[in-house]
């Protein structure tokens, strides 16, 4: 099993959040589940990448040229993939992967893990998608899922595409379950 990480850049966030994204690293590596994510050597996507080397794990990060050229990437991962833009970096990646696991992170991890769910929508990615909710980081977005079910925007079937993961170890529970959302999401596409 291949799982894609979505994860924020930044440095400057709580220890809290990196703490979560180490632990996450270890818990994959030892599962022998294989790690892809965005090729990043600083915040969490570093720590992660840190977290599953120094364990044993194997990791691909996915990085477009540009921020290669900018010195952004991890000089150690198991292998670097170049692309030549963003879009083709999120769709190698979710080639890549089995599944889904979003950290907390900014709009770039929003824009990753809502693309995710759309391809899911449409049937066109069919692993699960597990947004790790560190120190209540998604409430609001869950709420506003919650808002778009309310509304009519999604589907009550929807959202059954995302699961909520507290902790770490709750992650590892969701991936090792066999969840099948929807036998036909494209049936359920239209609103």
């Amino acid at each position: 099993m291949t799982v894609c990480v979505f994860a924020s850049s930044s440095s400057r966030i709580d220890n809290e959040y990196a703490t979560a994204a180490a632990n996450l690293g270890i818990l994959l590596s030892q599962a022998k589940i294989d790690v892809v994510y965005g090729g990043g050597g600083i915040g969490l996507m570093g720590r992660l990448a840190d977290s599953v080397l120094e364990n044993g794990g194997r990791i691909t990060g996915v990085i477009p040229s540009f921020m290669k050229d900018e010195g952004w990437d991890h000089s150690a991962v198991t292998e670097m993939i170049i692309t030549s833009d963003m879009g083709e970096r999120k769709k190698r990646m979710l080639a890549l992967a089995d599944a889904v696991v979003a950290l907390p992170g900014g709009v770039g991890t929003l824009e990753e893990l809502t693309e995710a769910m759309t391809l899911k929508q449409l049937g066109l990615f069919h692993g699960p998608i597990i947004i790790l909710n560190t120190l209540n980081f998604y409430k609001s977005f869950i709420d506003f899922l919650e808002h778009m079910v309310s509304g009519n925007f999604l589907r009550y079937e929807h959202k059954g595409m995302w699961e909520i993961a507290e902790t770490t170890e709750d992650v590892m529970v969701l991936l090792g379950k066999k969840k099948d959302w929807h036998l036909d999401p494209r049936s359920i596409a239209r609103i």
